[in-house]
């Protein structure tokens, strides 16, 4: 799943996936392109991640999620 959130003219994006048999990556990528990486040992600490980190950027005033399945 690629997902982004948009500020003004300003772009944040997260990639959710699985990269092991139980292995799972959050991705994400700052306004100026740095990128920072979270691994999870299963689907539900990755959910967990996905939903504050969504509930964080909502706050600080972001909107989205928006995105789509790659």
């Amino acid at each position: 799943m690629f997902w982004w959130f948009k500020r003004g003219d300003d772009y944040v994006r997260y990639e959710a996936r699985q990269t092991g048999v139980r292995t799972y990556e959050l991705r994400f990528v700052n306004v100026d392109g740095t990128e920072r990486v979270e691994v999870f040992g299963d689907e539900e600490a990755l959910s967990d991640r996905e939903r504050a980190l969504e509930r964080s950027l909502v706050k600080e005033g972001w909107t989205g999620p928006h995105g789509w399945n790659l």
